[in-house]
């Protein structure tokens, strides 16, 4: 009934007062994205975070304009880095971070928990959180992941596009049936050092298995809907109340085939071409490698059926099975090549919660999906 109330005071106003209403709702919140992929165009084509940029989705004019002041800066790592030369290259993203964060102090710092962000966002700068991408990043070695969160990453999915040593991957054939026993130690050692268990990109079995170790809420940083668009690495009704019941949130993604289904058979076909076979072993041979790929999927620009409707879409299924605490923001930007369209980068961010009104969601419920919902889970899981 509140929410029907309230769509019926949002129609009643002249559509320049709903987007009045929108921005100025929006120009409050404490806005967290779990997911955005932008130290990639860092490392590979040496942006400048600090001015406002025509290509790629994310700087910093554009998160502040998008008031999404505290983003997880994924340090991505592709699968076909094995065994050491995954941890080199983690160390490298790692380090072109350290740059960012160096250059410019007035307008960014590292966040390590829900305090840091809080003080952080009152002076009006960015509160950087970082994530590792994948397990394989660590090498099958819990000193690295020790040393990760010594280094202030404090979140690390379990899995990418392909099956590691410990756990399944929901993109590649299951060869453990979810995750390892030391899987479990993965699971049970990021609990006692705080950071934040991710099962994005896991297969089914994984993320039950990863449920039923940890003792801590979990994250989904950046997954969608498997009931409106069906596609993998989204999540089942079932799995999305398994993730409320364990106090977790999921973070909706914004890729075009992750929320509508016109979009999907087309990321399907492009998750399993990607190569892994014909990349090399190591070394500068390997980074050229990868180089090329970025090339590849930042020249791409998809036309896309998707709009910011469907991200309100998703993100109100999850509210109607799973309640309004267990859903936020994990746009994977500058990781996708079709962005919705109304979202085509983080400075549109006020249009998401235009959307989000017109479906009759209160401003408090809107400050816990742009945000709230996973600061909570930080402030729980983090330190």
């Amino acid at each position: 009934m509140r929410r029907l109330a309230t769509l019926a005071v949002w129609l009643l106003l002249p559509a320049s007062a709903q987007e009045d209403l929108a921005r100025r709702i929006h120009a409050g919140v404490l806005g967290i994205d779990t997911h955005i992929d932008t130290v990639q165009r860092v490392l590979f084509e040496g942006v400048d975070l600090s001015r406002r940029g025509d290509r790629g989705h994310v700087d910093f004019p554009r998160l502040r304009e998008g008031g999404m002041n505290a983003p997880f800066f994924a340090l991505w790592v592709p699968t076909y880095y094995q065994g050491a030369e995954a941890v080199r290259r983690t160390l490298e993203f790692r380090d072109a971070m350290q740059r960012v964060l160096d250059a410019h102090p007035d307008q960014i710092e590292l966040a390590l928990n829900a305090a840091d962000i809080e003080r952080i966002t009152r002076t009006g700068r960015i509160a950087a959180m970082l994530s590792v991408e994948g397990g394989h990043q660590i090498a099958d070695s819990l000193g690295v992941l020790r040393m990760y969160h010594r280094l202030g990453i404090r979140s690390m999915t379990l899995s990418h596009f392909r099956n590691n040593n410990w756990a399944d991957s929901s993109t590649d054939k299951p060869v453990h049936n979810g995750l390892t026993a030391f899987g479990k130690e993965v699971v049970r050692e990021m609990n006692r050092l705080g950071m934040i268990v991710d099962i994005s990109h896991v297969a089914d079995k994984t993320f039950y298995d990863a449920l039923a170790v940890t003792t801590r809420p979990a994250i989904a940083s950046h997954s969608s809907c498997r009931a409106i668009s069906d596609v993998p690495r989204n999540m089942t009704d079932d799995m999305i109340r398994a993730l409320a019941r364990n106090g977790g949130v999921i973070g909706i993604n914004f890729g075009e085939g992750f929320i509508n289904p016109k979009d999907a058979e087309a990321l399907r076909k492009a998750v399993q071409s990607i190569g892994y076979g014909e990349a090399p072993a190591a070394g500068k041979a390997l980074d050229d490698y990868a180089a090329r790929q970025h090339r590849r999927m930042a020249g791409e620009a998809l036309k896309v059926a998707a709009t910011v409707e469907d991200v309100a879409a998703h993100i109100d299924h999850v509210v109607k099975i799973a309640g309004i605490d267990h859903v936020g923001i994990g746009s994977d930007f500058d990781g996708i090549t079709g962005p919705p369209q109304g979202l085509e980068d983080v400075s549109k961010m006020p249009s998401l919660t235009a959307a989000l009104l017109r479906k009759g969601y209160r401003e408090a419920d809107v400050r816990k999906v742009l945000g709230g919902n996973f600061l909570r889970v930080i402030r729980e899981v983090t330190r």
